[in-house]
């Protein structure tokens, strides 16, 4: 078989995508899940950590940083992570996914490490972008990995899991901070420059089990490498064999013809998205957008709720947090597997939902004066048990709705999207909305919560008319590959299927290869031709 198909400007049937939905659950798959899922955990735990660092950062045996300068810091990172998610999730489509994990996580690594060795604020500033820019990266290729690694029908229930543990990397985080952020423990000159050191030390443990997993095989095919990407299968294959698993055999008809894609333009980009996948964009948008938006608005203002409204101090808040984050962590692990077997549009929008009725009813308790600081956060839990695992959902949702070859960058642009709206707006409006003084007025605040419960209402609405049925299907059946050669049927809400073209990039013309005829001789389409009987060339 010829490795690349513009060598002869003929698609090349592939049975790459068949073979690794059809494998059984082994160690080797929990391997992708830890090596890969370490990215999400990486983010909560640096978030927290900064969060928890910055009165620190404000003191003169640390570096004296100013109030507004800290707050700074926290925009500084999420701009990184908007950079880097759209820089490194277009060379992720091009260069591959190992070759991208292997260099964010490395970015990751060095700056955020490099952070404990600042002495002023532009320097730390300056390593906390590169840090965000590593970890932004991370989100678009790990992504694109896990998809494609995991069998269809574990897919959903993993992409969920690994997402939500960005809370326990919160958890983590806290956790460390209250030991190295305690002067009596540790001296306050020191404590801070540690907390920069847990992730790197954490990546370094990671990246060697990073290195034994190998590049995704549906890349390699839609990128002419098919010879490549039969053999990283046939590996895969030994590899669960020893470690139990049995595989059926693969039938000639599931498999896909491909080309050698050129590399997606961004007017291409903006072809499939905008007219193709208009819908799907529209689906990808509004449940990103929706879950950052209440996320944002809550996270980031949940401790002056704490302290404005129930008179908490600072070191009593910090341990609200725990409940919090606890709650946030099991709806992803504990729902995961209800994406598979329910199925994505009834779980999105019964997650979505729920949390938008619940975080309503504690509005309306709220402004009431029905609560404590502890029942709030309850309720808060609950909402976000629910929340949480929708909201890992939209990252779910856009990585496998848009084609492989631009996969990466779906992820990217959605994550810039919603990172801006729901990370800028939300946390400003939500702050604004609280009260000053003793006993200041609920209301402003009771209006933003409903609002906040109208707008993810609004999202699971949406995923359910708009929504894709992809559990437990391949990924090829989601989304048509660019360079496959076949024509997917195109249903109600899912949009239609990107026009192929008929010419490689050097303007040959492409043949379709079929599977071989029953004598085993290998036909291309146009000899592919019922004859009539009647003598006549009907080709």
């Amino acid at each position: 078989m010829t490795e690349h198909a513009l060598e002869e400007g003929k698609a090349i049937p592939s049975l790459v995508p068949a073979r690794m939905d059809r494998l059984p659950w082994t160690r080797f798959h929990w391997m992708i899940v830890v090596g890969l899922g370490v990215s999400w955990i990486l983010d909560g735990l640096e978030i927290q950590l900064v969060s928890l660092v910055g009165n620190v950062l404000k003191e003169s045996q640390t570096l004296g940083l100013t109030t507004a300068q800290v707050g700074l810091l926290a925009s500084i990172y999420l701009a990184g992570e908007v950079v880097g998610a759209l820089f490194f999730g277009r060379l992720t489509d091009r260069w591959g996914r190992r070759n991208l994990f292997i260099i964010t996580l490395m970015v990751y690594l060095l700056a955020s490490g490099a952070a404990g060795l600042t002495w002023d604020f532009w320097s730390i500033a300056f390593c906390r972008f590169i840090a965000g820019m590593g970890i932004g990266g991370e989100y678009a290729a790990i992504n694109s990995a896990i998809d494609e690694l995991i069998p269809s029908k574990y897919r959903g229930r993993v992409d969920i899991g690994v997402n939500g543990t960005y809370w326990g990397g919160a958890l983590i985080g806290s956790a460390i901070g209250l030991v190295f952020l305690n002067d009596d423990l540790v001296p306050i000159e020191w404590g801070w420059r540690l907390c920069f050191l847990i992730g790197p030390v954490m990546g370094l443990m990671i990246i060697y089990l990073r290195r034994h997993i190998p590049e995704s095989p549906r890349w390699l095919m839609t990128h002419g490498r098919v010879a490549e990407a039969e053999a990283t299968v046939d590996r895969i294959e030994q590899t669960v064999r020893r470690q139990g698993g049995e595989l059926r055999e693969v039938r000639d008809d599931e498999a896909i013809n491909v080309i050698d894609y050129p590399p997606v333009t961004y007017r291409e980009i903006a072809r499939v998205m905008l007219r193709d996948y208009r819908s799907r964009s529209f689906l990808g948008f509004s449940m990103m957008v929706t879950q950052a938006f209440l996320y944002n608005a809550i996270f980031f203002t949940y401790a002056l709720v704490l302290k404005a409204y129930f008179g908490l101090n600072d070191s009593s808040i910090a341990l609200y947090f725990f409940p919090f984050a606890i709650g946030n962590l099991a709806g992803p692990l504990l729902l995961g597997h209800f994406f598979d077997t329910i199925g994505r549009r009834k779980m999105i929008l019964a997650t979505y939902a729920t949390s938008a009725v619940v975080l309503f009813v504690t509005a309306l308790l709220f402004n009431a004066g029905a609560l404590s600081a502890v029942t709030l956060t309850g309720l808060w839990c609950v909402v976000f048990f629910f929340a949480s695992a929708g909201a890992s959902s939209a990252y779910l949702t856009v990585s496998e709705i848009f084609p492989i070859e631009l996969r990466g960058q779906a992820i990217s642009f959605f994550f810039a999207i919603s990172q801006l709206t729901g990370g800028v707006v939300a946390p400003f409006l939500f702050a604004s909305l609280i009260g000053e003084g003793e006993n200041p007025a609920r209301g402003p605040l009771t209006v933003g919560y409903v609002i906040g419960a109208v707008v993810m209402l609004a999202g699971g609405l949406i995923a359910w008319f708009f929504g894709v049925d992809a559990e437990q299907q391949s990924l090829e059946n989601v989304a048509k590959p660019l360079s496959a050669r076949e024509r997917a049927s195109s249903s109600r809400f899912q949009g239609t299927t990107p026009r192929l073209p008929s010419t490689d990039a050097s303007g040959r013309r492409i043949t379709p290869v079929l599977p071989p005829d029953e004598q085993g001789r290998q036909v291309t389409a146009a000899e592919d031709v019922t004859d009539p009987g009647d003598g006549k060339d009907h080709t």
